[in-house]
């Protein structure tokens, strides 16, 4: 029977102190940094070190200092939508950007169930971070109720019901966005305008809803608004399937995120309606969603990357520098293109 090769011994601090002819203590001291470690001690140490193979062990010292060098990236979404939403990579890369920048690591938690919640509420309690980047939270978030027991440094992108009064906030105007793009529908003379409004119990999901009312006015008809809950390709497709068997004298049409536009094309162009001379189409993200369709998509460019670049910097400078919380909203700006 084979029998399995042994796994190589780990040097340790004691192994060094023997060759290094010095006491353990005076090699955690060199090893930790510390001042006080004569030239000829350090000498001996660095030249035991070599000779040893001695790797030190990164955990076990920042479990000393409560130090972990991480931070978290919890993100409420199916795992699915990490391919179908470019947002979610684009917020996870700006994010990572900063953090590495910082000789900090990210670890990245999907909540996707109860089940999820309940494990990602133990690593959190664990200590294996140090604070948290929140995506896509819900209103009375139970992930936000463990942050705030274990007063976590955190900085959610977007501004959820029910997170924490000393977290942080990266934001854009969800509200004012949807508004601007939306009156752009009634300013080329689109009259029965639908919105596929994805995700209200989120704020960016409900602020965009509010945006489109405010610019329809006179012509907001809640029977054009067809509620989905993720923001999918798959849930605008159906949706406006709904919407046109309900209305189809419809000439506008807001989707609450490029996948979902992308998604409504697809059933406009099933149910025979062009793009855009029967009706015009808006989402919202400038993702890759919005260069891939035909036609290229009008949406509203939010900062994908720089929300996550922002948001981990907020964290890191409440964990490096006990900074105060901050709320910091970035600017959008409307996209004009074929599909309006």
């Amino acid at each position: 029977m084979h029998t399995p090769p042994k796994r190589k011994k780990r040097a340790t601090v004691h192994d060094v102190a023997s060759v290094a002819g010095v006491s353990r203590g005076t090699v955690s001291r060199y090893i930790n940094g510390e001042r006080y470690v004569s030239s000829s001690a350090r000498e001996a140490i660095e030249q035991a070190i070599r000779e040893v193979g001695y790797v030190p062990n990164t955990a076990a010292r920042n479990l000393v200092m409560q130090r972990s060098q991480s931070v978290g990236l919890i993100v409420h979404e199916p795992s699915s939508l990490f391919i179908e939403d470019p947002n979610i990579g684009e917020i996870l890369l700006g994010a990572n950007e900063t953090l590495s920048a910082a000789d900090h690591q990210m670890a990245v938690l999907i909540v996707d169930s109860e089940r999820d919640t309940d494990r990602v509420a133990r690593y959190l309690s664990g200590g294996f971070v140090e604070g948290v980047v929140v995506v896509s939270a819900r209103a009375a978030d139970p992930i936000s109720r463990v942050i705030d027991r274990l007063e976590l440094p955190a900085a959610y992108v977007g501004h959820p019901a029910g997170a924490p009064a000393s977290a942080s906030f990266v934001v854009i105007d969800n509200r004012s966005a949807a508004q601007a793009i939306t009156e752009r529908l009634v300013a080329v003379g689109r009259r029965r305008i639908g919105m596929i409004a994805a995700a209200l119990d989120r704020d960016s999901g409900a602020d965009r809803l509010a945006g489109f009312r405010d610019a329809a006015g006179a012509l907001f008809d809640p029977d054009l608004i067809e509620p989905i809950p993720l923001y999918s390709y798959s849930a605008g497709r159906d949706a406006t399937r709904l919407l046109l068997e309900r209305a189809p004298d419809l000439d506008g049409l807001f989707a609450a995120s490029d996948a979902v536009a992308a998604g409504a094309l697809e059933s406009l162009r099933a149910a025979g309606r062009r793009v855009p001379e029967d009706v015009s189409v808006v989402g919202f993200d400038d993702s890759a969603w919005a260069r891939r369709t035909v036609p290229e998509l009008s949406t509203v460019r939010q900062p994908a990357r720089r929300l996550g670049a922002r948001a981990a910097q907020l964290v890191l400078d409440r964990v490096q520098a006990d900074a105060a919380p901050e709320t910091v909203e970035l600017a959008c700006e409307i996209v004009w293109r074929d599909s309006a």
